[in-house]
């Protein structure tokens, strides 16, 4: 069972883009890592992976956490028309369902992406093309969002090649604001 494992240092180190008790989407969830370092930090939760046996170890009260158990690849997406404060995916590509995933983050929310790319076929699985991002790709899908920080390259232990952004989805800016006069008038 994985219920132990650290979360990714890059959702930890960029999570405080998350604002203070927003809403958390964490995209094939596994068993909760980086949900419980969210929860910890007193943000509402909404997970989502294709394993029943992942999603029903996450020990977080259902309060807090909804909890799907969807074949995001297959299946429709389980969370239309709704927006998050945050949407993290880690280890996991399809990409069809990167415009979902980037329509997902609210105005003034952040997107925390890591997975593999492409040269991680060197040293290990993932291998196929399917699941290794291409040079930039993280950066061409956020053009229209701040990316605060972006790493594309080689990590050790253990041995990967991984892409990774975070980018804030601007708030929209108030545009067509009317601000009425008032006029004393005299009948």
């Amino acid at each position: 069972m994985h219920t132990h494992q650290n979360p990714s240092e890059w959702v930890q180190r960029w999570s405080d883009l998350v604002p203070a008790g927003g809403r958390v989407l964490d995209v094939a969830c596994g068993h909760g890592r980086h949900a419980h370092w969210f929860y910890k930090r007193n943000h509402r939760l909404a997970l989502v992976d294709r394993s029943s046996d992942a999603i029903e170890s996450i020990a977080i009260p259902r309060a807090f956490c909804e909890t799907v158990v969807a074949d995001i690849e297959n299946g429709p997406w389980p969370f239309a028309h709704r927006q998050f404060e945050a949407v993290v995916v880690t280890n996991y590509l399809w990409r069809p369902l990167m415009p979902t995933l980037l329509a997902s983050v609210a105005p003034g929310g952040v997107l925390i992406y890591e997975t593999f790319a492409q040269g991680n076929e060197s040293v290990g699985k993932p291998s196929r093309p399917d699941f290794l991002l291409r040079p930039g790709e993280l950066l061409e899908w956020c053009r229209d969002m701040r990316v605060v920080a972006y790493e594309d390259g080689f990590l050790q232990a253990p041995e990967r090649f991984t892409q990774r952004i975070a980018a804030v989805r601007e708030p929209s800016p108030v545009t067509g604001v009317s601000r009425y006069r008032l006029d004393s008038h005299t009948g």
